[in-house]
Protein backbone atom coordinates (compact mmCIF):
# COMPACT_ATOMS: atom_id res chain seq x y z
CA UNK A 1 0.00 0.00 0.00
CA UNK A 2 1.13 3.53 -0.83
CA UNK A 3 -0.59 5.95 1.48
CA UNK A 4 -1.38 9.63 1.53
CA UNK A 5 -2.58 11.40 4.66
CA UNK A 6 -4.96 14.31 4.13
CA UNK A 7 -5.69 16.57 7.08
CA UNK A 8 -8.77 18.75 6.69
CA UNK A 9 -9.25 21.95 8.64
CA UNK A 10 -8.61 25.66 8.14
CA UNK A 11 -7.31 25.86 11.70
CA UNK A 12 -4.31 23.79 10.60
CA UNK A 13 -3.47 26.22 7.80
CA UNK A 14 -3.86 29.19 10.13
CA UNK A 15 -1.37 27.68 12.55
CA UNK A 16 -3.90 27.56 15.36
CA UNK A 17 -3.17 23.88 15.98
CA UNK A 18 -0.36 21.56 14.89
CA UNK A 19 -0.98 18.63 12.56
CA UNK A 20 0.07 15.97 15.07
CA UNK A 21 -2.41 13.49 13.60
CA UNK A 22 -0.35 13.04 10.43
CA UNK A 23 2.79 12.30 12.44
CA UNK A 24 0.97 9.75 14.57
CA UNK A 25 -0.63 8.01 11.60
CA UNK A 26 2.63 7.96 9.65
CA UNK A 27 4.42 6.22 12.49
CA UNK A 28 1.60 3.70 12.88
CA UNK A 29 1.59 2.92 9.15
CA UNK A 30 5.37 2.55 9.09
CA UNK A 31 5.13 -0.01 11.87
CA UNK A 32 2.97 -2.27 9.68
CA UNK A 33 4.92 -1.73 6.48
CA UNK A 34 2.68 0.79 4.71
CA UNK A 35 4.55 3.41 2.70
CA UNK A 36 3.55 7.04 3.29
CA UNK A 37 4.57 9.15 0.31
CA UNK A 38 2.56 12.33 0.81
CA UNK A 39 1.07 14.54 3.51
CA UNK A 40 -1.54 17.10 2.47
CA UNK A 41 -3.35 19.78 4.46
CA UNK A 42 -6.39 21.54 3.08
CA UNK A 43 -8.88 24.01 4.54
CA UNK A 44 -12.63 23.68 4.95
CA UNK A 45 -13.37 24.41 1.31
CA UNK A 46 -15.11 21.89 -0.91
CA UNK A 47 -13.48 22.99 -4.16
CA UNK A 48 -9.96 22.82 -2.80
CA UNK A 49 -10.64 19.59 -0.94
CA UNK A 50 -11.98 18.02 -4.16
CA UNK A 51 -8.82 19.03 -5.99
CA UNK A 52 -6.61 17.50 -3.28
CA UNK A 53 -8.57 14.24 -3.34
CA UNK A 54 -8.42 13.97 -7.13
CA UNK A 55 -4.65 14.41 -7.04
CA UNK A 56 -4.25 11.98 -4.15
CA UNK A 57 -6.23 9.14 -5.69
CA UNK A 58 -4.21 9.43 -8.90
CA UNK A 59 -0.95 8.66 -7.07
CA UNK A 60 -1.85 6.73 -3.91
CA UNK A 61 -4.04 3.69 -3.26
CA UNK A 62 -4.66 4.39 0.42
CA UNK A 63 -6.07 7.77 1.44
CA UNK A 64 -6.46 8.52 5.12
CA UNK A 65 -8.43 11.62 6.07
CA UNK A 66 -8.58 13.33 9.45
CA UNK A 67 -11.04 16.05 10.35
CA UNK A 68 -14.21 17.43 8.85
CA UNK A 69 -16.63 14.84 10.23
CA UNK A 70 -18.36 17.12 12.72
CA UNK A 71 -21.87 18.66 12.78
CA UNK A 72 -21.18 22.13 11.36
CA UNK A 73 -21.53 23.39 7.80
CA UNK A 74 -17.78 23.63 7.30
CA UNK A 75 -17.36 19.91 8.08
CA UNK A 76 -17.30 18.75 4.47
CA UNK A 77 -15.02 15.72 4.33
CA UNK A 78 -17.45 12.85 3.90
CA UNK A 79 -19.78 14.87 1.67
CA UNK A 80 -16.91 15.74 -0.68
CA UNK A 81 -15.53 12.19 -0.75
CA UNK A 82 -19.00 10.75 -1.39
CA UNK A 83 -19.44 13.12 -4.32
CA UNK A 84 -16.06 12.27 -5.90
CA UNK A 85 -16.51 8.51 -5.55
CA UNK A 86 -20.22 8.73 -6.45
CA UNK A 87 -21.34 7.23 -3.19
CA UNK A 88 -24.54 7.82 -1.25
CA UNK A 89 -24.57 9.11 2.34
CA UNK A 90 -26.86 7.26 4.73
CA UNK A 91 -27.47 7.39 8.47
CA UNK A 92 -25.78 4.67 10.48
CA UNK A 93 -28.49 3.72 12.93
CA UNK A 94 -26.11 2.47 15.61
CA UNK A 95 -24.13 5.72 15.52
CA UNK A 96 -27.30 7.80 15.53
CA UNK A 97 -28.60 5.90 18.57
CA UNK A 98 -25.26 6.41 20.33
CA UNK A 99 -25.32 10.17 19.66
CA UNK A 100 -28.96 10.50 20.72
CA UNK A 101 -28.32 8.57 23.92
CA UNK A 102 -25.34 10.81 24.71
CA UNK A 103 -27.55 13.92 24.70
CA UNK A 104 -30.17 12.18 26.81
CA UNK A 105 -27.63 11.08 29.41
CA UNK A 106 -26.02 14.53 29.63
CA UNK A 107 -29.43 16.23 29.76
CA UNK A 108 -28.59 18.42 26.77
CA UNK A 109 -30.67 19.41 23.78
CA UNK A 110 -29.71 17.59 20.58
CA UNK A 111 -29.81 20.09 17.73
CA UNK A 112 -30.74 18.77 14.24
CA UNK A 113 -27.22 19.26 12.86
CA UNK A 114 -25.91 16.61 15.25
CA UNK A 115 -27.70 13.98 13.16
CA UNK A 116 -25.16 14.83 10.44
CA UNK A 117 -22.45 13.18 12.48
CA UNK A 118 -24.15 9.81 12.07
CA UNK A 119 -24.00 10.01 8.27
CA UNK A 120 -21.70 7.47 6.67
CA UNK A 121 -20.79 6.58 3.12
CA UNK A 122 -23.06 3.73 2.03
CA UNK A 123 -21.55 0.23 2.23
CA UNK A 124 -18.50 1.46 4.12
CA UNK A 125 -17.10 -0.25 7.20
CA UNK A 126 -18.05 1.78 10.25
CA UNK A 127 -15.25 2.54 12.71
CA UNK A 128 -16.87 3.14 16.12
CA UNK A 129 -15.95 6.31 17.98
CA UNK A 130 -15.73 5.40 21.66
CA UNK A 131 -14.37 8.80 22.64
CA UNK A 132 -16.63 11.14 20.68
CA UNK A 133 -19.66 11.23 18.41
CA UNK A 134 -18.72 11.08 14.73
CA UNK A 135 -17.86 7.52 13.63
CA UNK A 136 -15.01 6.84 11.25
CA UNK A 137 -15.48 4.80 8.09
CA UNK A 138 -13.52 2.88 5.47
CA UNK A 139 -14.30 1.71 1.95
CA UNK A 140 -12.54 0.67 -1.23
CA UNK A 141 -13.54 1.91 -4.67
CA UNK A 142 -11.68 1.04 -7.87
CA UNK A 143 -8.57 -0.07 -5.98
CA UNK A 144 -8.41 3.06 -3.84
CA UNK A 145 -9.08 2.59 -0.13
CA UNK A 146 -10.34 5.59 1.80
CA UNK A 147 -10.35 5.83 5.58
CA UNK A 148 -12.07 8.74 7.30
CA UNK A 149 -11.13 9.60 10.88
CA UNK A 150 -12.22 12.35 13.27
CA UNK A 151 -9.90 15.31 13.79
CA UNK A 152 -9.52 15.51 17.60
CA UNK A 153 -6.45 13.40 18.51
CA UNK A 154 -8.25 12.04 21.58
CA UNK A 155 -10.77 10.43 19.20
CA UNK A 156 -8.50 9.71 16.24
CA UNK A 157 -5.70 7.84 18.05
CA UNK A 158 -7.80 5.14 19.76
CA UNK A 159 -9.86 4.66 16.60
CA UNK A 160 -6.70 4.29 14.53
CA UNK A 161 -5.22 1.73 16.91
CA UNK A 162 -8.36 -0.29 17.59
CA UNK A 163 -10.03 -0.21 14.18
CA UNK A 164 -7.78 1.04 11.39
CA UNK A 165 -4.75 -1.18 12.02
CA UNK A 166 -6.84 -4.41 12.05
CA UNK A 167 -8.73 -3.20 8.97
CA UNK A 168 -5.49 -2.64 7.04
CA UNK A 169 -4.07 -5.96 8.18
CA UNK A 170 -7.14 -7.68 6.76
CA UNK A 171 -6.29 -6.25 3.34
CA UNK A 172 -2.68 -7.38 3.29
CA UNK A 173 -1.65 -10.60 1.57
CA UNK A 174 1.63 -10.65 3.51
CA UNK A 175 1.92 -8.71 6.71
CA UNK A 176 5.20 -6.89 6.28
CA UNK A 177 6.33 -4.77 9.21
CA UNK A 178 8.97 -2.11 9.46
CA UNK A 179 11.61 -2.40 12.16
CA UNK A 180 13.76 0.63 12.89
CA UNK A 181 16.91 1.30 14.85
CA UNK A 182 18.45 4.73 15.42
CA UNK A 183 22.23 5.05 15.74
CA UNK A 184 23.45 8.24 17.42
CA UNK A 185 26.75 9.98 16.74
CA UNK A 186 28.53 13.04 18.09
CA UNK A 187 31.68 14.82 16.97
CA UNK A 188 31.13 14.28 13.24
CA UNK A 189 29.08 16.39 10.84
CA UNK A 190 26.25 15.03 8.73
CA UNK A 191 28.07 15.71 5.44
CA UNK A 192 31.27 13.96 6.57
CA UNK A 193 29.37 10.98 7.97
CA UNK A 194 27.37 10.69 4.77
CA UNK A 195 30.56 10.81 2.70
CA UNK A 196 32.07 7.97 4.73
CA UNK A 197 28.92 5.90 4.14
CA UNK A 198 28.17 7.09 0.62
CA UNK A 199 28.40 3.72 -1.14
CA UNK A 200 26.24 2.05 1.53
CA UNK A 201 23.59 4.77 1.19
CA UNK A 202 23.63 4.71 -2.62
CA UNK A 203 23.24 0.92 -2.72
CA UNK A 204 20.73 0.63 0.11
CA UNK A 205 17.74 -1.65 -0.40
CA UNK A 206 16.64 -3.37 2.77
CA UNK A 207 17.42 -2.00 5.31
CA UNK A 208 17.30 1.63 4.28
CA UNK A 209 19.84 4.09 5.70
CA UNK A 210 18.69 7.62 6.51
CA UNK A 211 21.17 10.14 8.02
CA UNK A 212 19.61 13.05 9.87
CA UNK A 213 21.22 16.04 11.54
CA UNK A 214 19.67 16.88 14.90
CA UNK A 215 20.75 19.31 17.60
CA UNK A 216 24.55 19.33 17.44
CA UNK A 217 24.70 15.63 16.58
CA UNK A 218 23.87 13.18 13.80
CA UNK A 219 21.56 10.19 13.79
CA UNK A 220 21.17 7.35 11.32
CA UNK A 221 17.82 5.58 11.11
CA UNK A 222 18.03 2.02 9.83
CA UNK A 223 14.72 0.54 8.70
CA UNK A 224 14.21 -3.08 7.72
CA UNK A 225 11.01 -4.41 6.16
CA UNK A 226 10.13 -8.04 6.76
CA UNK A 227 7.34 -10.31 7.94
CA UNK A 228 9.68 -11.98 10.45
CA UNK A 229 11.10 -9.93 13.32
CA UNK A 230 14.21 -12.11 13.75
CA UNK A 231 15.10 -11.78 10.09
CA UNK A 232 14.58 -8.03 10.25
CA UNK A 233 16.85 -7.80 13.29
CA UNK A 234 19.54 -9.76 11.45
CA UNK A 235 19.33 -7.36 8.52
CA UNK A 236 19.66 -4.40 10.90
CA UNK A 237 22.62 -6.00 12.69
CA UNK A 238 24.46 -6.63 9.42
CA UNK A 239 24.01 -3.06 8.22
CA UNK A 240 24.94 -1.60 11.59
CA UNK A 241 28.14 -3.65 11.56
CA UNK A 242 29.13 -2.19 8.18
CA UNK A 243 28.49 1.33 9.45
CA UNK A 244 30.40 0.80 12.69
CA UNK A 245 33.44 -0.44 10.78
CA UNK A 246 33.74 3.09 9.43
CA UNK A 247 32.45 5.54 12.03
CA UNK A 248 32.33 3.75 15.39
CA UNK A 249 34.63 6.40 16.91
CA UNK A 250 31.75 8.85 16.95
CA UNK A 251 28.99 6.46 18.03
CA UNK A 252 27.54 6.74 21.52
CA UNK A 253 24.07 5.20 21.70
CA UNK A 254 20.74 4.04 20.29
CA UNK A 255 17.20 5.31 19.78
CA UNK A 256 16.09 7.65 22.60
CA UNK A 257 19.43 7.70 24.44
CA UNK A 258 21.09 11.07 24.99
CA UNK A 259 24.78 11.62 25.51
CA UNK A 260 24.06 13.56 28.68
CA UNK A 261 21.82 10.94 30.28
CA UNK A 262 24.13 8.11 29.27
CA UNK A 263 27.09 9.89 30.89
CA UNK A 264 25.23 10.44 34.16
CA UNK A 265 24.14 6.79 34.13
CA UNK A 266 27.75 5.71 33.62
CA UNK A 267 28.87 7.80 36.59
CA UNK A 268 26.15 6.19 38.71
CA UNK A 269 27.14 2.68 37.58
CA UNK A 270 30.78 3.34 38.48
CA UNK A 271 29.77 5.02 41.74
CA UNK A 272 31.89 8.10 40.96
CA UNK A 273 31.18 11.82 41.16
CA UNK A 274 31.75 14.92 39.06
CA UNK A 275 32.14 18.65 39.77
CA UNK A 276 32.35 21.51 37.28
CA UNK A 277 34.05 24.86 36.87
CA UNK A 278 32.52 26.92 34.08
CA UNK A 279 33.55 30.11 32.39
CA UNK A 280 32.20 30.66 28.87
CA UNK A 281 29.35 28.13 29.40
CA UNK A 282 27.96 30.15 32.32
CA UNK A 283 26.56 27.20 34.27
CA UNK A 284 25.01 25.40 31.29
CA UNK A 285 26.79 22.13 32.08
CA UNK A 286 25.51 22.20 35.66
CA UNK A 287 21.99 22.98 34.51
CA UNK A 288 21.91 20.09 32.05
CA UNK A 289 23.29 17.68 34.65
CA UNK A 290 20.79 18.70 37.31
CA UNK A 291 17.91 18.44 34.83
CA UNK A 292 18.55 14.67 34.75
CA UNK A 293 16.75 12.68 37.47
CA UNK A 294 19.17 11.04 39.86
CA UNK A 295 22.01 13.47 39.12
CA UNK A 296 22.32 14.39 42.80
CA UNK A 297 24.01 11.02 43.38
CA UNK A 298 26.92 11.93 41.09
CA UNK A 299 27.09 15.73 40.86
CA UNK A 300 28.89 17.32 43.79
CA UNK A 301 28.32 20.82 42.45
CA UNK A 302 30.04 23.51 40.47
CA UNK A 303 31.09 27.13 40.19
CA UNK A 304 30.63 29.71 37.46
CA UNK A 305 33.83 31.76 37.35
CA UNK A 306 33.26 34.15 34.49
CA UNK A 307 35.80 36.81 35.35
CA UNK A 308 39.55 36.36 35.72
CA UNK A 309 39.37 37.81 39.21
CA UNK A 310 36.86 35.19 40.32
CA UNK A 311 38.95 32.40 38.80
CA UNK A 312 41.84 33.66 40.90
CA UNK A 313 39.76 34.12 44.05
CA UNK A 314 37.72 30.91 44.04
CA UNK A 315 39.97 28.53 42.12
CA UNK A 316 43.30 30.08 43.10
CA UNK A 317 44.32 30.42 39.45
CA UNK A 318 48.00 31.44 39.52
CA UNK A 319 49.01 34.77 38.07
CA UNK A 320 51.72 32.98 36.14
CA UNK A 321 49.05 31.20 34.08
CA UNK A 322 47.10 34.38 33.33
CA UNK A 323 50.26 36.32 32.50
CA UNK A 324 51.97 33.66 30.39
CA UNK A 325 49.04 31.82 28.81
CA UNK A 326 45.81 33.71 29.47
CA UNK A 327 42.50 32.35 30.70
CA UNK A 328 41.63 31.00 27.27
CA UNK A 329 44.28 28.33 27.34
CA UNK A 330 44.81 24.62 28.03
CA UNK A 331 46.79 25.54 31.12
CA UNK A 332 43.84 27.47 32.57
CA UNK A 333 41.37 24.69 31.70
CA UNK A 334 43.54 22.07 33.38
CA UNK A 335 44.02 24.17 36.51
CA UNK A 336 40.28 24.81 36.83
CA UNK A 337 39.41 21.13 36.40
CA UNK A 338 41.98 19.95 38.94
CA UNK A 339 41.09 22.65 41.48
CA UNK A 340 37.32 22.04 41.38
CA UNK A 341 37.95 18.30 41.74
CA UNK A 342 40.16 18.86 44.77
CA UNK A 343 37.92 21.42 46.42
CA UNK A 344 34.74 19.31 46.11
CA UNK A 345 36.26 15.88 46.65
CA UNK A 346 34.79 14.67 43.34
CA UNK A 347 36.28 11.82 41.34
CA UNK A 348 36.18 13.92 38.18
CA UNK A 349 36.56 17.63 37.69
CA UNK A 350 35.54 19.24 34.40
CA UNK A 351 36.12 22.80 33.23
CA UNK A 352 35.14 25.01 30.32
CA UNK A 353 36.94 28.12 29.15
CA UNK A 354 36.98 29.85 25.78
CA UNK A 355 35.57 32.53 23.53
CA UNK A 356 31.85 32.32 22.71
CA UNK A 357 31.77 35.71 21.01
CA UNK A 358 30.81 38.05 19.61
CA UNK A 359 34.37 39.38 19.85
CA UNK A 360 37.75 37.71 20.17
CA UNK A 361 39.48 37.53 23.57
CA UNK A 362 43.18 37.60 24.36
CA UNK A 363 43.81 37.67 20.62
CA UNK A 364 42.06 34.32 20.22
CA UNK A 365 39.20 34.04 17.69
CA UNK A 366 35.57 33.30 18.50
CA UNK A 367 35.05 29.54 18.85
CA UNK A 368 38.38 28.87 20.56
CA UNK A 369 37.52 26.53 23.45
CA UNK A 370 39.42 24.43 25.95
CA UNK A 371 37.84 21.73 28.10
CA UNK A 372 39.74 20.33 31.06
CA UNK A 373 39.08 17.03 32.82
CA UNK A 374 40.87 15.88 35.95
CA UNK A 375 40.69 12.47 37.63
CA UNK A 376 42.85 10.14 39.70
CA UNK A 377 45.16 9.56 36.73
CA UNK A 378 45.91 13.22 36.12
CA UNK A 379 44.56 16.17 34.19
CA UNK A 380 44.25 16.72 30.48
CA UNK A 381 42.79 19.38 28.20
CA UNK A 382 40.88 19.17 24.93
CA UNK A 383 41.19 22.03 22.42
CA UNK A 384 38.23 22.79 20.16
CA UNK A 385 37.60 25.12 17.22
CA UNK A 386 33.85 25.69 17.05
CA UNK A 387 31.64 27.75 14.75
CA UNK A 388 28.16 29.16 15.08
CA UNK A 389 26.29 31.65 17.20
CA UNK A 390 27.26 32.51 20.76
CA UNK A 391 24.46 30.26 22.01
CA UNK A 392 25.46 27.47 19.63
CA UNK A 393 29.12 27.57 20.65
CA UNK A 394 28.19 27.29 24.32
CA UNK A 395 25.85 24.37 23.67
CA UNK A 396 28.41 22.55 21.49
CA UNK A 397 31.08 23.11 24.14
CA UNK A 398 29.00 21.41 26.81
CA UNK A 399 28.10 18.58 24.43
CA UNK A 400 31.78 17.98 23.74
CA UNK A 401 32.42 18.02 27.48
CA UNK A 402 29.92 15.20 27.95
CA UNK A 403 31.54 13.31 25.08
CA UNK A 404 35.07 13.49 26.52
CA UNK A 405 33.83 12.67 30.01
CA UNK A 406 31.79 9.77 28.63
CA UNK A 407 34.83 8.31 26.91
CA UNK A 408 37.01 8.59 30.02
CA UNK A 409 34.43 6.96 32.25
CA UNK A 410 33.89 4.13 29.75
CA UNK A 411 37.61 3.53 29.63
CA UNK A 412 37.68 3.40 33.40
CA UNK A 413 40.23 6.17 33.69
Amino acid sequence: MNAEIIAVGSELLLGQIANTNAQYISKGLADIGVNVYYHSVVGDNQTRLSSVIQTAKSRSNLLIFTGGLGPTKDDLTKETIADIFQKELVHDEASLAYITNYFVQTNREMTPNNRKQALIIKDSTVLPNENGMAPGMAFTHENVTCILLPGPPSEMKPMFNKSVIPYLYSKMDVQIKLYSRVLKFFGIGESILETKLQDLIENQTNPTIAPLASEHEVTIRLTAAHSDERTAKKLLDETEHKIMNRVSTYFYGYDEETLEKQTIDLLQERNVTIASAESLTGGLFGKIVTDIPGASAVYNGGVVVYSTALKQALLHLPKTITDNHGVVSPECAEWMAAEIKNQTGADYGISFTGVAGPEEQEGKPVGTVFIGISDKNGTRSYPLKLAGSRKGIREKTVKHGFRFLNQLVKEGQ
